[in-house]
């Protein structure tokens, strides 16, 4: 029978070929069963997973095996419909929600939320002690990109060095109306009216959190321009408040402004992020497509193919 080595981790001590070298450390352990651990992706060499039977191994290098069900993922498959794994390892989930998912839950028994479909997944993937953590979270009517924790120490390494781990956030929109600058910067503090929920603007500090945006036209339509957007600061609704003291308010967003809905949601789409790993160190940098109904806006509103510096009005 072979002996479970799930989880271990060890160091070589001599120089030798990855293969050849964790059969004699795992005493006990099949050849056979060990190439199906690198097989599988669940042999890490100084935490990056490593298949090659030949990989030349260091003095010095760390070994791991990981547990199969955690093996790294760099493409899932959806999760009931609405959320997309697209990046697992065995301390962090990435996530691709779709529009009308809340992150996590508003205390109403029974919602669906992001936080509660991935709960499901870990309970059934990875056994009934499994934990799932929420990192940060992303409007409801936003689609894109979010980060989870397995455990409470990496969520709160990441929590608590966010600033400096998330090395890049880009988000796409439609904005109504064509912005004045094919680039620019918006800087404003922004506070929250606790009985609107709406977020406010002041070009000076009054009190509220410091917020900083970066902008960049990607195309014009008639009516409407799809913008790229990248945070320097992550507040509550800032690239909605932001945009709309640019006076081209997010397509679909009534609560700041907008006048029209052309795709029949918040046309906010969180599309990348570039952070630091809490645990191993490696930069990982992630990005989803521009959601079909974005391009289809876009496409019918253009009367004619035009790229940024066009300032008709």
């Amino acid at each position: 029978m072979e002996r479970k080595v799930s989880g271990r981790n060890f160091i070589a001590d001599r120089d030798a070929p990855l293969l050849e070298y964790m059969y004699g450390a795992l005493q006990g352990q099949s050849r056979s069963g060990i190439k199906a651990y690198l097989t599988r992706g669940q042999v890490t060499v100084n935490g990056q997973i490593t298949t090659a039977h030949d990989f030349p191994l260091h003095t010095g290098d760390r070994i791991g095996i990981v547990d199969r069900g955690n093996v790294v993922r760099k493409r899932g498959g959806e999760v009931e419909g609405r959320v997309k794994i697209v990046y697992e390892d065995q301390w962090l989930i990435v996530a691709d929600k779709r529009s009308g998912v809340l992150t996590m839950s508003t205390g109403k028994e029974g919602e669906v939320t992001a936080y509660s479909i991935l709960y499901d997944y870990m309970k059934r993937m990875h056994g009934r002690n499994s934990r799932i953590f929420i990192v940060h979270r992303i409007d409801r009517e936003t689609s894109g990109l979010v980060i989870f924790a397995k455990d409470e120490t990496t969520k709160l390494q990441l929590q608590e060095t966010w600033n400096k781990s998330v090395l890049e956030r880009k988000y796409c929109a439609i904005l109504e109306g064509h912005p004045a600058s094919e680039r620019g910067t918006v800087h404003s503090w922004l506070k929250e009216n606790p009985k609107s929920m709406k977020v406010t603007s002041s070009p000076e500090d009054n009190g509220g959190k410091e917020a900083v945006t970066h902008y960049r036209v990607l195309s014009y339509g008639r009516h409407y321009s799809l913008v790229e957007f990248e945070l320097e600061t992550g507040r509550k609704h800032q690239i909605r408040v932001h945009a709309s003291m640019t006076g081209c308010p997010v397509a679909g967003d009534r609560k700041y402004g907008a006048k029209g809905n052309p795709a029949g949601r918040l046309a906010l789409h969180a599309r990348s992020i570039t952070f630091r790993h809490p645990v191993t160190g490696k930069v990982l940098s992630f990005e989803t497509p521009l959601p079909n109904v974005f391009k289809t806006v876009m496409r019918e509103d253009m009367q004619e193919d035009r790229q940024p510096g066009h300032t008709e009005r």
